[in-house]
């Protein structure tokens, strides 16, 4: 049996799927872009803005599932320019600090509403 995980902190899902499911002591956070939860727009044109709000967001779904970033065990981040690399390494950082989870990073050719960035996680809870 599995939960659905639903927050109005975080942005609605933009296709037929939940923003999270609990499953067990896990947490699979679906995708997040950098929209805004209030405008469902994106928080702004460049990876920086795009990223800090996805990864606001990320947070948002945990933390409606009862759990935070310091229980994440696994990250796949989607880039629509590896140039942004380095930049986002930075604000993943700022967000993650000591704490290190498995991770992969790959370019796409293309993001759902011309986002810059999407990022998914597993965490425990």
């Amino acid at each position: 049996m599995h939960l659905i995980v639903q927050t109005d902190t975080a942005p609605a899902a933009i296709g037929p799927y939940s923003q999270g499911i609990v499953a067990g002591d896990l947490i699979f956070v679906s995708g997040q872009l950098g929209l805004d939860s209030q405008t469902g727009e994106m928080k702004g044109p460049d990876l920086s803005s795009q990223a800090r709000q996805a990864l606001t967001n990320l947070k948002a779904v945990l933390e409606a599932a009862q759990s935070n970033l310091q229980q994440v065990t696994a990250v796949d981040v989607y880039l629509l320019d590896m140039n942004d690399f380095a930049e986002f390494n930075g604000i993943y950082e700022t967000f993650f600090g000591s704490h290190k989870p498995a991770r992969a990073v790959v370019g796409v050719a293309a993001l759902p509403k011309n986002g810059r960035i999407e990022i998914k996680c597993v965490a425990h809870r």
